[in-house]
C-alpha cells in the first residue's frame, strides 16, 4: 500500500527529498531533480498546499496518454495545483543522463499580486499528470532560463523588488506553458480529432437513448471519462479543435433535442425540461433562450 504525505510547505518538500539546500525563501523554491537519493522514488503517494511546475526527462512506464508519433520527445512537464495528488511509482526509468526540476510556489507569494487572478486562466494545472506537456529542446531551454532567473533572485538579498520580479518570471514561464501546451494541440491534431468524433458520437446516443431519463444529463466529468482525459484538457482540447468547450458540445445537442421536442410533440414546456434532465423548468426556459434567442414557447408558435 502507498504512504500518502501531505506537505504543507516548501520546507516539508525538501525533507521528503531529503535535499540539505538553504531554503532562501520560505514560500518558493527551485529543486534539482536530478539528485534525488533513488529510493526517494519508491512507491508514494504525495499532495502539497503549493503550485508544482516540474520538468523531467524520464517518464513512468505505464503512462496512460502515451506519446504519439507527432510528440516531442525530448522531455515532460507536469503542472500541479494545491491539493492535487501525484503517486510516484518504482517503476521509473533511471538512468545516468536524468535530469529534472522543479519550481514549487505557495498560493501565499502570490496572494496579493495580479498573477492570483490569472491561476484560474492555466486550466493545465487541472490536467491528469498522464496529460504532461511534451517539450521540444528549445522549448525546453525556455523555460528552464525562467527558472535560472528565479533561482538566481533567489540568491540575492531581498528587496524591495524581489517579489515582485520573482512573480513576473513566474507569470513568464506560465505564459509559455501555455502558448506551448497550444502548440501540442496543433501537434496532436490527427489524435484529437478522433476525440472529437468519439465526443460527438458518445452525446449522439446518449441523447438518442434512454440515458437522460436514467442517468441524467451528461456531464463535463462523465464524457471525460468516456475518451479517458480530465475534464480540463478535454475542454480546452474540443476548444481548440471546435470553437466550443466540452460544457458548449452538452447544450448543442441539449438544444437540439429540446427543439424536436417542441415540434414534434404536444408535450408541454415543464414535461420537456423534466424529461430532458431538468428539475426546475424555469432553469431549462433560460438556457433555451440564452442559445436560440427565444423562449420554448416562442420556438413552437413560430415554427
Amino acid at each position: 500500500m502507498n504512504q500518502f504525505f501531505h506537505l504543507q510547505t516548501i520546507s516539508d518538500l525538501l525533507k521528503l527529498f531529503e535535499l540539505n539546500q538553504t531554503l532562501k525563501h520560505p514560500l518558493i523554491a527551485v529543486v534539482d531533480l536530478s539528485n534525488l537519493p533513488e529510493h526517494v522514488h519508491d512507491k508514494k503517494k504525495i499532495s502539497s498546499d503549493f503550485y508544482a511546475v516540474m520538468f523531467k526527462n524520464y517518464s513512468k512506464n505505464n503512462i496512460k496518454y502515451g506519446r504519439k508519433t507527432v510528440d516531442f520527445q525530448e522531455g515532460n512537464l507536469i503542472c500541479m495545483a494545491p491539493n492535487q495528488v501525484i503517486e510516484m511509482d518504482d517503476d521509473i526509468e533511471v538512468s545516468a543522463t536524468m535530469m529534472g526540476w522543479g519550481l514549487y510556489f505557495h498560493p501565499d507569494l502570490i496572494r496579493a499580486t495580479s498573477l492570483n487572478d490569472k491561476m484560474k486562466d492555466y486550466s493545465f494545472f487541472s490536467y491528469e499528470i498522464s496529460e504532461s506537456l511534451h517539450l521540444s529542446e528549445k522549448e525546453k531551454q525556455t523555460l528552464y532560463d525562467c527558472v535560472v532567473k528565479i533561482e538566481s533572485e533567489l540568491q540575492e538579498n531581498i528587496d524591495v523588488h524581489s517579489q515582485a520580479i520573482i512573480v513576473s518570471t513566474i507569470e513568464l514561464l506560465l505564459n509559455y506553458c501555455s502558448r506551448f501546451y497550444g502548440r501540442q494541440f496543433i501537434t496532436r491534431k490527427n489524435s484529437n480529432n478522433i476525440v472529437v468524433v468519439q465526443i460527438e458520437k458518445i452525446l449522439s446516443e446518449y441523447f438518442k437513448g434512454n440515458s437522460i431519463s436514467e442517468k441524467g444529463l451528461p456531464t463535463v466529468k462523465y464524457l471525460a471519462d468516456q475518451v479517458n482525459l480530465s475534464p480540463g484538457y478535454l475542454s480546452d482540447l474540443l476548444k481548440k479543435e471546435t470553437g466550443k468547450n466540452t460544457q458548449d458540445h452538452i447544450h448543442f445537442y441539449l438544444i437540439e433535442e429540446a427543439k424536436n421536442s417542441l415540434l414534434s410533440t404536444n408535450k408541454s414546456v415543464g414535461e420537456i425540461a423534466y424529461a430532458l434532465g431538468f428539475d426546475y423548468p424555469q432553469y431549462f426556459n433560460k438556457l433555451f433562450k440564452q442559445k436560440t434567442g427565444k423562449t420554448p414557447i416562442e420556438f413552437r408558435s413560430m415554427n
